[in-house]
């Protein structure tokens, strides 16, 4: 499995009777599959896991997996609160043929966790894991911070291969990367940021900018990894903008701006709400501006 690159973390469609949309699924994933990413999160933060049920999951795990051509990564979040139901989780995804789990902190019980605590669960989750393992830090979703000093004793459990880290602080990306073997591979979750997470050793990025403008994602990874800096920090000015919209928007933000770019996946789950129209219109203007840009 390749760990590098630009990854997007898909939305979950669903219809007017907020049902899983397999059909919007399908048809999503064939306009996803002709860019140039690395390869796919199902079932991330933007793909509404929480609010999914383990029937829905398995059968957008499913379609995920058919839709995706071997040789490019599919990853599957798996993250449950107790590390049984993460087992559980992470057990179907394999046997539905994900190349590996993306599994996001525990943190209901927030005061109680603890280095020790996130070492048990992911070093438990991994030893029962048939598919490697990646560690996923989203403060801003989860309210804890899976820290470096736990991340460098997880890196050494053979089947921990790498992390997501949401978080824009460079410093502790940089740390992850400083107190992790060369195997285990770190990579940014937030498109503001991107090439300064590049510049202290990240592999790539899962970026929900990446399924609205995959080529200019990719492009940046590549123009840094060819030593064209002047190049890829401009390009990572264009990207700012229209990133901060999508992260203020969250998952609302997202399908409205892939509906904007002609990929319809309907509307966030209730209790989550469509973006208003007038982030809708900002989100609109940011996309004409970097096209404008791009040509």
């Amino acid at each position: 499995m390749q760990i590098a690159g630009v990854m997007a973390p898909v939305p979950t469609p669903f219809d007017n009777q907020d049902r899983l949309d397999e059909a919007r699924l399908r048809a999503a994933f064939e306009i996803w599959v002709k860019g140039p990413l690395a390869g796919f999160v199902i079932l991330g933060s933007n793909g509404e896991a929480a609010l999914m049920d383990d029937e829905e999951s398995a059968r957008a795990i499913a379609i995920a997996r058919e839709s995706v051509p071997r040789g490019r990564t599919l990853l599957a979040g798996t993250g449950r609160e107790s590390t049984q139901a993460t087992i559980t989780a992470t057990k179907r995804a394999a046997a539905l043929g994900v190349d590996g789990v993306l599994v996001r902190t525990p943190g209901f019980f927030k005061s109680q966790m603890t280095n020790d605590v996130f070492v048990r669960h992911y070093t438990a989750v991994a030893d029962a894991s048939p598919v490697p393992v990646l560690l996923y830090n989203f403060t801003a979703v989860t309210g804890v911070n899976l820290l470096p000093a736990a991340v460098e004793r997880l890196a050494e459990h053979p089947n921990i291969a790498g992390m997501k880290e949401s978080n824009s602080d460079i410093a502790q990306i940089a740390e992850l990367v400083n107190l992790t073997p060369k195997r285990f591979r770190v990579l940014a979750g937030s498109s503001t940021t991107f090439y300064a997470a590049l510049s202290v050793g990240v592999s790539g990025a899962i970026l929900a900018l990446a399924n609205v403008i995959p080529d200019a994602c990719v492009r940046l990874f590549d123009l840094f990894n060819q030593g064209k800096h002047d190049d890829a920090r401009a390009l990572q000015r264009q990207l700012v903008p229209l990133g901060r919209l999508l992260a203020t928007g969250g998952v609302a933000g997202l399908k409205a701006a892939l509906e904007l770019s002609g990929c319809d996946v309907g509307i966030p789950r209730p209790p989550l709400a469509p973006l208003p129209d007038d982030a809708v219109n900002a989100l609109q203007n940011a996309l004409r501006q970097f096209e404008k840009v791009a040509v």
